[in-house]
C-alpha cells in the first residue's frame, strides 16, 4: 500500500518519488489537508472502501498505508 500511495503522490502532486519514504510526513513534502482529502477520495473510489480519517492522527505515508490496509482486511 505504501508504494501505491508513493506513486499516487508522485504523479498527482508532482513530487519526486525518491523523496517519499515511509516516514515522510505530509507537511514535510508540502502536502496540505486538501491534497490529503483528494488522495483519500481517489483511493476510496479505487479500492471500494470508506476511509474515515476524522478521528485518526495520521501524519506519515506509512501511517496512512497501515490505516488503509486495516480497512481492507
Amino acid at each position: 500500500m505504501f508504494e501505491k500511495l508513493k506513486n499516487y503522490a508522485a504523479k498527482q502532486l508532482e513530487l519526486d518519488a525518491s523523496e517519499i519514504t515511509p516516514d515522510s510526513t505530509f507537511e514535510s513534502l508540502g502536502i496540505d489537508s486538501l491534497d490529503v482529502v483528494e488522495m483519500i477520495m481517489d483511493l476510496e473510489s479505487e479500492l471500494g472502501v470508506e476511509l474515515e480519517l476524522e478521528d485518526q492522527k495520521i501524519a506519515t505515508f506509512q501511517e496512512l498505508a497501515d490505516f488503509i490496509e486495516s480497512k481492507l482486511n
